[in-house]
């Protein structure tokens, strides 16, 4: 019971729901960044690559085929191509380095705003003119 009571504690502090949301904005985040990756910018670098779709870049190690039947009777069944798909994976890389330049803007703005936010150091408010009077007395007598 003690166990169950413990989780409760920790899922209902203010840093857990905070997570919470960040993964669910992270999320919608990504997509939108996969948006832009797929629909604005590789459809012009696939342009200036000679219409490269880095997508369909693929090696081929088993060329598939289609199932051959007799009437009802399968005689042979369908095999399944078997590729290495390095093009998804350039599109994944360019995904992921898109989203961290776009998360190290979003924290440099965060951080210029903080930074803002502090308040600068107080001037010390002056001297009033009795204390001024009282060190310029004591500074002749000492002379």
């Amino acid at each position: 019971m003690g166990m169950i009571k413990e989780f409760k504690e920790f899922a209902m502090k203010g840093n857990m729901l905070d997570m919470a949301v960040g993964i669910i904005l992270g999320v919608g985040f990504g997509k939108i960044i996969s948006s832009l990756v797929n629909d604005i910018l590789m459809p012009p670098l696939g342009l200036l690559l000679g219409r490269v779709d880095f997508t369909q870049l693929k090696v081929v190690l088993q060329k598939g085929s289609d199932a051959v039947m007799n009437g009802a009777a399968i005689v042979q069944p369908a095999i399944k191509q078997v590729s290495l798909n390095y093009g998804m994976f350039i599109q994944t890389i360019i995904d992921f380095l898109i989203v961290a330049f776009c998360i190290f803007l979003v924290i440099k703005v965060m951080n210029k705003a903080s930074k803002k936010k502090e308040p600068e150091p107080a001037t010390p408010p002056p001297t009033p003119e009795d204390i001024v009077l009282l060190k310029e007395i004591r500074d002749l007598l000492k002379k």
